[in-house]
């Protein structure tokens, strides 16, 4: 029996965005409740949960305050073990994203770890002595700006934080640090949930002896992230990650659960999710790689040629809540094309491995154009206007266009609903040829078939603007076509017809392939 993960589909929630059940403007846990009924009836396997933790929120959840809380603005305990099971009840799995390498400075682990060097958890973090004049013990950046350290006067020493001042990184090589993460691990599964999402894994592990990075290829001028102008050969990807990962993987295979890494997209992230998920490590890892790049045939062929190699097992995605939404960012104008939308859904979900869906992303959702005062994204607000954050992807889901806000609240919401949503609203699509009965028709096609879900796959090699792979599980074989262009393409001769696969929302290949066409078919 195949293991449900593999080749699963997962949804992800932003719960700030997903539905507001109080109306106090910011989605939460109940209001998760109320539309689970949407997820499942997607055909989706799982849920993941981005962060419901106490938290400052500085960087909305990712900044952990106590990992074994729920933060009031989303609900208490009880509202989340209520979502567990009502997830289960509608045969769904529940993912909960576990932040494993850094904190917030208000945890209390970090304010007894700042206290004293000699405390029972001074080395819970990392710490470092200043340099000689008082400057930061190394050159390395944040991804968010700036140094990527942060002088402590009370401990008088500097602490490492990748991302945000306020996200000091744990010190997961320290063996009492990991069983305090196993631990919180191990509080999670004893109520229900069934695996986690684990974040940014290339940054847990660094080089011990802090040494500096090395400058990147010089750039005509300088990118608005400096983060950029490094080669990370030191501050990420280090040698403990793989003991780290380990360590995460007995605790869930003792309690039946499953583990899904983020890598990020430095270079070599295709080759580093191979290794990521080899026996004994993670179930099931993606790569941010696609999600920075442009897309065209090459992009779309190193894709597939990734998603061809027989070791380890992938998970795509093409959208989250840090990126641009995939229907403007993927979009050959920039102006989202509902063909080309269906395409890189189909993609998705025809791609060897397991796949994440983001929520909005069933409903084609361009990226929100948000004014600077609208902003909400401390990343957004420090690198206007060159970099506008990620709150254009967080804007809230659009349930009913025949109300306020579409349905999210009946508040004000934490961001605004943007107009050009209201008509992509869950009410306005549920009608035949909708691009939401298109997902739901195409996850349909995908669960009816084992070489869909779990087969391997054997790149075709054909010329732009084609694309083309053969999936392949026992007796079960499908071929999938895709037109990477808006013009009707010649289909080899060879590669007509077929099968059209049961319920498809696509047919098999003919004389010809339409502009941005798909076909699918059983051979």
């Amino acid at each position: 029996m195949t293991e449900w993960w593999r080749g699963a589909v997962i949804y992800q929630v932003y719960p700030r965005s997903f539905r507001d059940s109080d109306g106090d403007g910011v989605g939460d846990l109940r209001g998760i409740l109320q539309g689970l009924d949407h997820v499942a009836g997607l055909g989706v396997d799982a849920v993941w949960l981005a962060p419901v933790y106490a938290s400052p929120q500085a960087d909305f959840g990712y900044d952990v305050a106590d990992h074994c809380a729920v933060d009031p603005q989303y609900g208490t305990l009880a509202d989340l073990e209520a979502v567990i099971a009502g997830a289960h009840e509608r045969g769904l799995k529940v993912m909960l994203d576990l932040v494993t390498g850094h904190t917030s400075t208000a945890h209390a682990w970090f304010r007894e770890s700042r206290a004293r060097r000699d405390g029972p958890l001074a080395d819970r973090y990392v710490w470092a002595d200043a340099k000689a004049d008082g400057s930061p013990p190394n050159n390395w950046l944040s991804v968010f700006g700036g140094p990527a350290w942060r002088w402590e006067p009370r401990r008088r020493q500097y602490y490492l934080h990748h991302f945000l001042p306020e996200q000091p990184a744990l010190n997961l090589e320290d063996p009492d640090t990991l069983d305090a993460v196993a631990g919180v691990m191990r509080f999670w599964l004893d109520r229900g949930v069934d695996g986690f999402r684990l974040d940014a894994l290339d940054f847990v592990a660094h080089d011990k002896a802090l040494r500096d990075n090395p400058a990147a290829p010089p750039r005509p001028e300088p990118p608005a992230k400096l983060f950029g102008l490094q080669l990370h050969q030191h501050d990420m990807m280090g040698p403990g990650t793989a003991a780290i990962l380990r360590r995460f993987r007995a605790e869930a295979d003792a309690a039946g659960a499953v583990l899904l890494g983020e890598l990020s997209s430095q270079p070599g992230a295709h080759a580093r999710v191979a290794r990521a998920t080899a026996p004994g490590l993670l179930h099931m890892a993606y790569t941010l790689a696609p999600l920075r790049a442009g897309f065209d045939h090459g992009v779309a062929r190193a894709l597939v040629e990734a998603a061809s190699h027989p070791e380890g097992w992938p998970c795509w995605n093409f959208s989250n809540h840090d990126v641009v939404r995939t229907a403007t960012r993927w979009s050959p104008t920039g102006t989202p094309d509902p063909a080309v939308t269906r395409l890189l859904m189909a993609l998705l979900l025809t791609l060897r491995g397991s796949a994440c869906l983001y929520q909005g992303e069933e409903l084609g959702l361009p990226e929100a154009e948000l004014p600077f005062e609208a902003l909400r994204d401390p990343f957004g607000i420090s690198f206007w206007p060159d970099f506008a954050g990620r709150d254009g992807s967080r804007t809230p889901m659009p349930w009913d266009a025949a109300l306020p806000h579409a349905g999210f609240t009946t508040g004000s919401p934490w961001l605004p609903v943007p107009e050009a949503h209201r008509d992509l609203a869950v009410s306005m699509q549920q009608e035949p040829g909708s691009m939401l009965a298109f997902t739901r028709e195409l996850l349909a096609t995908r669960r009816a078939s084992l070489a869909l879900v779990a087969g391997a796959s054997h790149p075709l090699g054909l010329p732009a603007p084609l694309l083309g792979f053969e999936r392949r599980e026992a007796a079960d074989h499908v071929r999938c076509l895709f037109n990477l262009s808006p013009e009707p393409v010649p289909v080899p001769a060879g590669l007509q017809g077929g099968a059209a696969l049961s319920g498809s929302p696509v047919g098999a290949a003919g004389e010809v392939l339409p502009g941005w066409g798909v076909a699918l078919a059983r051979v």
